[in-house]
């Protein structure tokens, strides 16, 4: 792998990732309220809000900002076609991610590690390695599609 690739990936992701991690450690102090299980959904919830509420925004920017260089205006056609690439980018990988990693890693990595804190952190980077790289791969796959 490229240190450019990593570079472009991590730029891609880091603002969404920053905003799904602090999402992720926040709703884990419902863990005063809510049993385990419930806390695991909550979490993935608030994540996935965090994480696709900032890579819509950024993307929207950036195609707003490419279309503002090329003086048209960016119309509905642009978002609903946006829309479609960052379905074909996260679709499969967040269904898969949202139903069944995250939550298993987010409920048993406490567990296993004894530390709530500890096995929580551990728990998203287990999950986000498996979202990633297919993610990543969806991505490397639209861009070369791409004319």
């Amino acid at each position: 792998m490229k240190k450019s690739k990593f570079k472009e990936w991590f730029d891609r992701y880091k603002y969404a990732e920053l905003a799904s991690t602090s999402a992720a450690l926040t709703t884990s102090l419902s863990s005063t309220f809510f049993s385990g299980l419930t806390v695991a959904y909550l979490i993935t919830f608030a994540e996935y809000l965090a994480f696709y509420s900032v890579i819509l925004i950024s993307e929207y920017k950036k195609l707003a900002q490419r279309n503002k260089l090329l003086n048209q205006k960016t119309s509905f056609g642009d978002f609903l076609k946006l829309l479609k690439n960052l379905v074909l980018e996260f679709g499969y990988p967040a269904i898969l991610d949202f139903l069944v990693i995250r939550p298993f890693c987010m409920y048993w990595m406490p567990i296993i590690f004894g530390n709530y804190f500890f096995g929580i952190i551990f728990g998203k980077i287990s999950a986000d390695l498996c979202f990633y790289s297919f993610s990543i791969l969806n991505y490397e796959l639209l861009k070369k599609k791409k004319p």
